[in-house]
Order: structure tokens, then sequence, then C-alpha cells
């Protein structure tokens, strides 16, 4: 029996830090921000269906997707950030399937389904056990303006954007701290795949 984890936590908190270390332990994380890339790239029917929706000078010279120009739409827009994800959604839902059964099939230990929104869309059907990685506000505000040289407003509005992570926090199978080292947070995933006996 393969076991499906899906890996989620807030902007910043470190998600894609613990993704790569699955990763490292050759555990295959199917990443839900990738897919979402591919399915709207030029030729697409997601992609049609943005430019649609969105108009076309949300695009580069090249005609792809300017994602600075559209987040920047709908980090500041609830209606339109749901009719993105309308479109987008259903279209990355079918391709993170479809990647874990062909790795069940092969008969994999172990399936990670990295999905940022996994509780705001409602997916934690399509996995056993979900992990949330965590840190605290003032942690996140920070690594988010760091990281995306953003002022503390525009932090703050990117944060509000989603799920509070305390929430996400009490969902939760199980949790990684990740308000300290990045040796602290891989020796507390290590000790989570012991528990489900997926390395000895």
């Amino acid at each position: 029996m393969s076991l499906v984890i899906g890996l989620t936590g807030g902007i910043a908190s470190g998600k894609s830090t613990v993704a790569k270390m699955f990763a490292e332990l050759d555990i295959p994380v199917i990443d839900a921000d990738v897919i979402a890339r591919e399915v709207v790239e030029p030729g697409e029917e997601p992609y049609k269906r943005v430019v649609e929706v969105f108009g076309k000078e949300i695009l580069n010279p090249d005609g792809s997707i300017n994602r600075p120009k559209l987040g920047s739409i709908i980090f500041s827009n609830e209606d339109k950030r749901k009719q993105l994800n309308q479109i987008v959604h259903p279209a990355v839902r079918k391709q993170m399937l479809k990647k874990k059964e062909d790795y069940i099939e092969q008969g994999e230990k172990c399936v990670v389904l990295d999905i940022p929104l996994l509780f705001e869309s409602k997916l934690t059907s399509l996995a056993d056990q979900i992990l949330v990685v965590f840190v605290n506000a003032k942690t996140q505000r920070k690594r988010l303006m760091e990281r995306n040289q953003l002022t503390e407003q525009e932090a703050m509005d990117r944060i509000g954007s989603q799920m509070p992570l305390e929430e996400k926090a009490k969902l939760a199978d199980e949790l990684i701290d990740n308000n300290h080292t990045i040796e602290e947070s891989k020796n507390q995933l290590l000790d989570l795949l012991r528990k489900w006996n997926i390395i000895e």
C-alpha cells in the first residue's frame, strides 16, 4: 500500500523546503504549482479561458502569461481569484490524480502531493495523511517580505488571501514546526517517516 501525504502550509512557511527534503529521500513529490504552470501554457485549454476572462494585457510579448501581472490582479480581488481558480483547479486536480496513480502503480511506498491550497481547494480527500509546515505569524511575514522584496502591507495582503496557518495547523494530521533551523525541520520529517514505516 502506498501512503499518500498531502503536504501544505502557508506562503513562506517553508513548505517548499520540506518538499525538497522528501525529494532528496527519493520520495516522489507531485507539485501543484508546477502543474498549475503547465496547464496554462499557450495551447492548453485553461490558457485560452484565462486569456478570455482576464484579457490579452496579462500576456508577455511571447504570448505566455505574465504571472506577476496576473498575481497583482487576483491578490487584490477575491472574485477574480475565484474565477481563476475555477479555470485552473480542475485541470490541476486531474493531472495530479493521474501522476499519483502512476506512482502507486510503480509500487512507490510513499507519494507526496505538494498543494499550497490543500484545505482551501477542499482536496484533503486525495491524501491519507495531511502534513502542515508551520511557522508563527511574525516569522511568516518577515520571511515573505525578505524573499519577495515586499512591503509589510503587500506581505499582509498575500498572507491574508490564504486560510490562516493556525487554522491549517488544527486540521493537520501531523505538523512540522519550521520556526527554527532546517536541520530541526529535517529531523522532525525523518521521525514522521519512521513512524509511518516509510524509512527504517
